[in-house]
Order: C-alpha cells, then structure tokens, then sequence
C-alpha cells in the first residue's frame, strides 16, 4: 500500500533532468572522488616520467614526448587543477569534521569557495612556474 503522505515528490533521485535538481553540495561531492582518482592516475603518469629518466635516454625521451605534448599538457593542467580543488574541498570537509561551517548558507558558500579558489590557484601557479 503506497504512502498517502508521500504527495507528488519523485521515487528516485536519479532521475536527473525530469525530477531531481542537483546541488553544490551533490555536485562537489561526485567532483571531490573524481579528483581523487584523477590524482592517482596522475601520479601513475609522473612516476612513469620519473622511472623513464632512470632507464635510458629513449625511454625519458618518449615518456617526456607524451608528457609534453598537447594532450599530456592538457592532462598535466588538468591534475594541477585537480589538486588545488581536492585540497581546497579536503580543508572543507576538515572544518565541517570540527563541527563548524554546516549551516546550509555556510556549505554552498564554502563549496563555491573550493571551486573559486581551485580555478585561481591553478592560474597563479601556471604564471608562477
């Protein structure tokens, strides 16, 4: 027997687009675990640049080439971005672990903040370098 109070709210929140809007909050969660693995796959293609240098002059010469091509660049300022946005949002999560900044007002402003601040510390840090 169907609930009579349920009134006209969606059965499942993945119907994404018909039913359910999704929030910073949702959104910068699902973003924080990408990064977190794109961060990984990152360091699998950094340590191969480094393991490559300490092979051979080829091997550095061919894992460098990738690296640096526009593809790699793109992936390289990639991760960069995903770095600061994982640490910045990572600070976020230890502030609210300390129970502070998890009024609804203070979250979304607090995630805005993790994207704001990711964006301009990946273009300080590319002028920088």
């Amino acid at each position: 027997m169907a609930d009579v109070n349920r009134g006209n709210r969606p059965l499942s929140p993945f119907m994404i687009g018909t039913y359910y809007r999704p929030q910073i909050t949702s959104v910068l969660s699902i973003l924080h675990r990408i990064t977190g693995v794109a961060l990984t796959l990152a360091a699998v293609l950094v340590v191969w640049w480094l393991v490559a240098a300490a092979m051979s002059p080829s091997a550095f010469a061919r894992a460098d080439w990738v690296l640096t091509s526009w593809i790699g660049t793109l992936v390289l300022l990639g991760s960069l971005w995903a770095l600061w946005f994982h640490m910045l949002n990572g600070i976020r999560h230890l502030v609210w672990d300390t129970g502070r900044g998890i009024e609804m007002n203070a979250v979304t402003t607090s995630g805005w903040a993790a994207v704001a601040g990711s964006v301009v510390a990946t273009l300080v840090t590319i002028l920088l370098v």
